[in-house]
């Protein structure tokens, strides 16, 4: 298993990262999900998003019902206005949506929202998605 929380240096993290892409299984969550199964992230470096896209033989999402949203444009709001201010508080990074918990559309250079993703079919199968009944995360 690879935590990014175990590692110390910036260099352990960025390779830790690039070794995510060879794995047999990733195991992520999503910021949101439309009703309709378009999975939505935000990352501010990528490397989660780039996994998901790429490289991984499986990729499995386990996903809340509190991040379903009606449609792909509520989904997008759910992640900008609700994941996205929570991530940027709990990492401590300095962006107006930290300050007051509002998506400001930032270009910060602190800015947590610089890859926005959209998975709406899975290649080859690679993508899982197991919805619990209940809220987990955020």
């Amino acid at each position: 298993m690879l935590d990014r929380d175990l590692v110390e240096t910036p260099e352990e993290k960025q390779e830790m990262y690039l070794r995510a892409f060879s794995t047999d299984v990733y195991l992520s969550s999503a910021n949101a999900i439309s009703e309709d199964g378009v999975i939505v992230n935000i990352d501010g470096n990528g490397n989660r998003v780039a996994a998901i896209t790429w490289g991984p033989k499986k990729v499995i999402f386990v996903i809340g019902l509190n991040k379903v949203a009606q449609n792909v444009e509520a989904a997008l709001a759910r992640a900008r206005s609700t994941a996205s201010p929570i991530n940027a508080a709990r990492f401590d990074i300095k962006t107006p949506c930290q300050t007051d918990g509002v998506c400001h559309n930032c270009n910060s250079p602190e800015s947590i929202c610089n890859y926005v993703h959209f998975l709406r079919n899975s290649p080859r199968g690679r993508h899982v998605v197991v919805l619990v009944g209940e809220n987990l995360g955020y």
